[in-house]
């Protein structure tokens, strides 16, 4: 099976993640499988990666952290999208869709 490399979706990981807290608020490992499940494995996000990511979007203030429910003795810290976070994510999604125009540009579609 075909992956997609870190390296091509690299610049779009705040985007995913913001993406997935807009339907709600979820912790790390919900995150990552949600990504893995929806991309039908295609993309995995690395641990260091998605935490990294959230680390640098609640510097940016577009999400926030609290405590949740305690699961094995441990609580989960659970993160929620900010109206700035919304902001911001609506803005990346315009983005998107220009450089998506731009690549197929250059893209040769075979088939």
């Amino acid at each position: 099976m075909d992956t997609i490399s870190s390296d091509v979706i690299r610049g779009y990981n705040d985007t995913i993640i913001l993406s997935l807290l807009n339907r709600g608020d979820s912790y790390g490992y919900e995150v990552s499988k949600r990504i893995e499940e929806m991309t039908k494995g295609n993309y995995q996000i690395k641990e260091t990666t998605l935490y990294s990511a959230f680390a640098r979007l609640q510097k940016k203030e577009l999400i926030t952290a609290y405590y949740g429910e305690e699961t094995n003795g441990r609580r989960r810290t659970y993160y929620k999208i900010t109206d700035v976070g919304r902001d911001y994510y609506l803005e990346k999604c315009r983005e998107w869709a220009l450089t998506k125009d731009v690549i197929n540009t250059f893209i040769e579609r075979n088939g």
